[in-house]
């Protein structure tokens, strides 16, 4: 369903952000965001001159190297557009990203290294959002992994705790996705049997 109809307005900042999740040759994801903002207006900039409307007030790029157990293996960024000639000079320090497993406490862990003065505010603000991407991009490699485990499993391997157990409102141990999916998991009663 869509938005309710708005009151009367006028657009005055644009901020597009793409995200894209590769899967790289060498079994590695790739995971690329790309943020621009842009002004409906144009404005006189002491650092930039005068700035159109349409033109990057922002334009940078972040890219995160992830294993298949979702530890960042590489992380480069760069600034296209920045409203200051300064800030590009922190892109690079976002390559102490590598080593940093994305999980619990990967947003912490994340303004531990690029926080504050360290980083940039809009290129630290997208990697939340890329740790999902990231998430959904090894799907299919972890899938395989899982049939793999399953496959072992059969054989009397013990099963592993689910990684996606508990986080989120789907993946909770109350969810009737859980229930089905990973019914030992579960806290709630099997699904009874249906008759046939």
């Amino acid at each position: 369903m869509p938005l309710p109809a708005p009151t009367p307005r006028k657009l005055e900042h644009l901020r597009d952000i793409s995200l894209r999740g590769y899967l790289r040759e060498d079994g590695l994801v790739d995971v690329e965001a790309h943020l621009t903002d842009t002004k409906t207006y144009g404005f006189p900039s002491e650092h930039r001159g005068q700035v159109n409307p349409g033109d990057p007030i922002h334009g940078m790029w972040i890219r995160l190297t992830v294993n298949e157990d979702m530890v960042i293996t590489a992380c480069e960024a760069a600034s296209d557009h920045t409203p200051f000639a300064v800030c590009p000079g922190a892109t690079a320090n976002f390559a102490r990203l590598a080593g940093l497993s994305i999980g619990p406490g990967f947003n912490r862990a994340v303004n531990e290294r690029v926080g504050g003065v360290e980083g940039c505010t809009h290129l630290r603000e997208l990697l939340a959002q890329m740790a999902t991407v990231a998430f959904q991009t090894m799907w299919p490699i972890r899938s395989r992994r899982m049939a793999a485990q399953r496959a072992a499993e059969a054989q009397g391997a013990p099963r592993k705790r689910p990684m996606l157990l508990g986080t989120c409102h789907a993946y909770a141990p109350s969810s009737p996705v859980v229930r089905k999916k990973w019914p030992e998991w579960s806290d709630q009663p099997p699904e009874p049997a249906k008759a046939e």
